[in-house]
């Protein structure tokens, strides 16, 4: 007896990567309009700002949340 799935049967889906929580955060900032925002490669991303160090604060906080600094 085969252990082989049989032609007909779609192949198993591929193993997820890590990606959607990376092992370093690197917290950027954009800015739209007068808002600054700051964002991470996680996928997090802080509330619009006016002042930018603001926004630089609220990474950091992340960042610190993670265990990253």
């Amino acid at each position: 007896m085969s252990d082989a799935a049989p032609a007909n049967q779609p192949a198993p889906p591929p193993a997820r990567r890590a990606a959607q929580h990376p092992a370093e955060h690197h917290i950027s900032t954009s800015e739209r309009g007068s808002f600054c925002t700051a964002r991470c490669s996680c996928g997090w991303f802080g509330p619009a700002r006016r002042a930018r160090s603001l926004a630089r604060e609220d990474g950091a906080g992340h960042l610190a949340a993670a265990g990253n600094q």
